[in-house]
């Protein structure tokens, strides 16, 4: 399969799927390997800007993008032992958390899309930092991040903020 007919297939893929597609599932479709189409998402994102990259997989941004939706962006700190604790305090609450971000002296603000649902998507997440014995992100700012959070109501956004600052997250 050629490039040009690869990359409008994955973007087929992509906007055919609610959730992440790993590099490695689109390379088994399309009989390459993960190296190229981590270059076609590359050569996709030049004309296509939507298409983010989370830790779960490749997915367009408008199928996760719910304009309805109430966002609030929460910064916080805590310990990487604390990582399951808070996204389950948040998940448990009805939200969803988008991303992470540091603020870094050298290296600026630092964004990852995280895209994390559930109490699944939390094992997952911290099972991937410890699998790939990865440091996260807040390591870089002692401890402090933000995350963007997204839910069907303001209220659920309150509960979120008063479950944070109870657990002493919240700054």
């Amino acid at each position: 399969m050629e490039g040009d007919t690869r990359r409008k297939k994955i973007m087929e893929i992509l906007q055919q799927k609610s959730q992440p597609v790993s590099g490695t599932e689109l390379a088994g479709m399309m009989g390459v390997s993960r190296q190229i189409i981590v270059q076609d998402i590359a050569l996709l994102r030049t004309s296509y800007k939507n298409i983010l990259s989370t830790n779960k997989g490749y997915l367009l941004y408008e199928s996760v993008s719910r304009p309805q939706y109430c966002r609030r962006s929460f910064k916080v700190k805590h310990g990487n032992e604390e990582i399951r604790q808070e996204l389950n305090l948040i998940v448990d609450a009805g939200a969803r958390v988008l991303d992470v971000v540091v603020e870094h002296n050298i290296y600026g603000q630092i964004m990852v899309d995280l895209i994390i649902n559930n109490r699944t998507d939390v094992d997952a997440f911290v099972r991937q930092v410890e699998e790939n014995k990865t440091k996260p992100l807040n390591e870089l700012t002692d401890g402090v991040h933000f995350h963007t959070i997204e839910a069907e109501r303001e209220e659920i956004l309150d509960e979120v903020e008063k479950r944070l600052k109870e657990a002493g997250f919240l700054l």
